[in-house]
């Protein structure tokens, strides 16, 4: 199953919807011939990854653009620039040197070796790391520090940090206030954005707040809000993703006795090191539930689980089997590490799509696994101790 962890859409689901006169737009199936929204209202519903990066530029055109915030977001600069091509040279030139650092960090990503805490240093210090970390641009901020996400006063130092920025880039405070988290940063996706906050300048933009008065309907002609109607005429839904097993548990995919995979997983999905899940054999998942998959640097990654899973069938045929299964012991011990390691950082404090919070009825369970050099180190493991965890016949 190549199916992917970001590849089914959460879909508008909002009473009225069929009555809206106008077009609308999902960020994650957007036309490729683009849109222009040139002379128009535009509602914007969303301010996750894709809303903060989608807003200002529909800001460029739109007349008027209402952006409806149910909760704000940590997001930090990503500085894309057009790159020299001598320093795509350098860089391609050094792809061996950069995978194998990459194997070795937290994340599997080529950022710069974190600082060992945020709170064992001066207050300028720890500020000008900050900086130089949003100067540089992109997710590396959040690895400023090596105890960012296990330590509260470290990951508050970072979250004051960014809402200090957003205050002085925001010329209104009411809308700043509105715009500013208030808790704790990167146990939601952290963000990268460009201009997304002084967006918000801009007088054909208007931020709606909808935490304390949620959408009620939309109309043909827009969004009713606490008993206001925002005319538009058309809207973006901007809502993220079923993440990690939504493309999964839309297969029908049944296992031993005719078992769906959707009912196997029906309290949370388990799958040994994220690979197979008992009672599904030679069911292979690239980066599925119990792997790093969304908190890594995907492509070594998915690298990672193809080799593995090409290895492991190789293992089979030279061996003549025909079927290996994640046992059941294995398949608990793992989720139940994949819970504990989560527990132990500021992950658990507050939902998101890394525990099924953003997708009504979905069961809430932390699924990524925390770290993907150990990650590696284990799936090797398991290979060099004779598929340890895994019945072969």
């Amino acid at each position: 199953m190549a199916t992917g962890c970001l590849s089914v859409p959460n879909q508008p689901k909002f009473d009225g919807l069929d009555s809206f006169q106008g077009k609308s737009y999902l960020t994650a199936e957007w036309p490729k011939e683009g849109v222009d929204f040139t002379g128009l209202k535009v509602g914007v519903i969303g301010t996750g990854s894709s809303g903060i990066q989608s807003i200002p530029e529909i800001a460029k055109q739109a007349d008027q653009v209402y952006v409806f915030q149910r909760r704000p977001t940590y997001t930090v600069p990503a500085h894309n620039l057009p790159l020299d091509p001598e320093q795509v040279a350098v860089i391609k030139a050094n792809y061996d040197t950069f995978r194998k650092e990459n194997s070795l960090k937290t994340f599997g990503t080529r950022v710069p070796p974190p600082e060992p805490s945020a709170i064992t240093i001066s207050e300028e210090e720890r500020e000008a790391a900050y900086e130089a970390a949003r100067v540089r641009g992109g997710l590396g901020f959040g690895a400023t520090f090596a105890d960012l996400i296990q330590n509260e006063d470290a990951n508050e130092s970072a979250a004051q940090f960014i809402r200090n920025k957003i205050q002085a880039i925001v010329d209104d405070p009411e809308t700043a206030k509105l715009l500013t988290p208030d808790y704790t940063a990167f146990c939601r996706r952290l963000c990268v954005d460009t201009d997304y906050f002084a967006t918000f300048n801009r007088e054909n933009v208007e931020l709606v707040d909808i935490s304390q008065a949620p959408i009620e309907k939309i109309t043909s002609k827009g969004i009713v809000t606490n008993d206001k109607e925002h005319e538009v005429d058309a809207l973006v839904f901007a809502l993220g993703f079923d993440a990690i097993t939504g493309a999964l548990t839309r297969v029908d995919i049944r296992g031993r006795e005719g078992l769906p995979l959707m009912e196997k997983w029906v309290d949370g999905p388990k799958a040994y090191l994220g690979l197979l899940t008992e009672g599904f054999p030679n069911l292979f998942m690239i980066t599925g539930p119990g792997s790093p998959s969304v908190l890594s640097n995907m492509i070594p990654a998915i690298e990672q689980h193809v080799e593995w899973i090409a290895n492991a069938i190789d293992h089979l045929r030279t061996n003549q089997l025909t079927t290996i299964e994640a046992t059941s012991q294995a398949e608990n011990s793992w989720a139940r590490l994949v819970t504990l390691l989560a527990h132990k950082t500021l992950f658990r404090s507050c939902g998101s799509y890394y525990n099924g919070e953003n997708v009504p009825g979905k069961p809430k369970v932390f699924m990524p696994f925390l770290g993907y050099p150990d990650y590696v180190q284990k799936c090797n493991d398991v290979v060099e101790n004779g598929y340890k965890g895994f019945s072969l016949s």
